[in-house]
């Protein structure tokens, strides 16, 4: 065992001064990844600041519909809120597609956020990892790669990054509230995240100290639809091989008004799909339409020896889920 300290925090500020006066100090809230990590010898913090006690866990209707949905909301309560369902059903869809019952019981929204991106070999103390360890090398690339990045990759690190939660969240436009030294700030949730470049050890932007304290997801756009597609190796607890979160509006003649796409399981971080959005906008809502958003952003993709089959994997998951956000609904069907 690796001793640490434990402290409890009583506020926020409280917690970000602790974090942030200790360089190997880190927040623990549901700990479903920390911990994990600690038991595996890949994380060792000298200190633990538990804010699970904090009031992080509300979810509010914000005036312009939208939602504050607070860090420490548990991931099942947010997957079955009825405004989450009625009105982003796109995430709550993502939410219960995620890791566990048990694990979605105890996990949090500020915690899923900041998960390790991830593979095998980084969970796996005897092989290199420049994730792990800065310089080690990447023993993935050469190795088993059925489940890494076929997007935005680099030649240090080719994992993805394994949330469901923030896939949605990449489409929906959300914005992370963050509290730090310097008061509080918005980061929108596709900057949130970093691909790997020559640094993949840091997996988002934040500082050492910052506290993700909620999350701001903006009202969908009137008549808007918006589904989540997870396709994996098993039914349940299993990361995505490729997953895509989408949201559509549509003009009286059936064009598409507007288009939110992300994938999830193809890169090192949600990758929101602006290619594809860019073809799809002011198009009809077509087969071939759909065809052409996913080659358009999947033109880019580099596959590894072993995961080129994700290239046509993701094309064909796209088109699914856009053919299925503009097939008639059932009340539409009955008139």
């Amino acid at each position: 065992m690796i001793p640490f300290e434990y402290r409890r925090a009583g506020t926020v500020e409280d917690a970000v001064a602790a974090v942030a006066d200790r360089p190997e100090a880190v927040f623990l809230a549901g700990g479903t990844n920390l911990v994990d990590h600690m038991k595996l010898g890949v994380a060792a913090p000298s200190l633990l600041v538990d804010i699970g006690h904090l009031p992080l866990s509300e979810i509010t209707e914000l005036p312009d519909g939208g939602l504050r949905i607070g860090a420490g909301v548990r991931n099942t309560d947010l997957a079955v809120h009825p405004l989450v369902r009625s009105r982003f059903p796109a995430l709550s869809r993502a939410l219960l597609s995620g890791a566990s019952g048990q694990l979605r019981n105890l996990a949090t929204t500020g915690g899923n956020l900041l998960q390790r991106t991830r593979c095998v070999y980084f969970q796996d103390v005897t092989t290199p990892c420049n994730k792990r360890e800065p310089g080690s090398g990447c023993a993935a690339i050469g190795g088993y790669v059925r489940y890494h990045a076929i997007l935005g990759a680099s030649e240090h690190c080719v994992a993805v990054h394994p949330s469901d939660m923030a896939v949605a969240m990449s489409a929906l436009d959300a914005k992370v509230v963050v509290t730090g030294g310097n008061g509080e700030s918005r980061i929108p949730l596709t900057e949130f995240h970093r691909l790997p470049g020559d640094r993949p050890e840091l997996d988002t932007v934040l500082t050492h100290g910052q506290l993700i304290t909620a999350v701001e997801l903006p009202a969908p756009p009137t008549g808007a639809r918006s589904t989540y597609r997870k396709v994996r190796d098993r039914a349940s607890y299993a990361f995505a091989l490729v997953s895509v979160a989408a949201e559509l509006t549509r003009t009286d003649n059936g064009e598409i008004a507007s288009a939110r796409v992300a994938f999830g399981g193809i890169a090192h971080k949600p990758w929101r799909a602006r290619e594809a959005e860019a073809v799809l906008q002011g198009s009809p809502a077509t087969e071939e339409t759909f065809e052409a958003a996913a080659e358009s952003e999947l033109a880019q993709a580099k596959p590894l020896e072993g995961n080129e089959f994700k290239v046509e994997l993701a094309r064909r998951a796209l088109v699914a889920t856009l053919r299925s956000l503009t097939e008639p609904t059932t009340a539409e069907q009955v008139r």
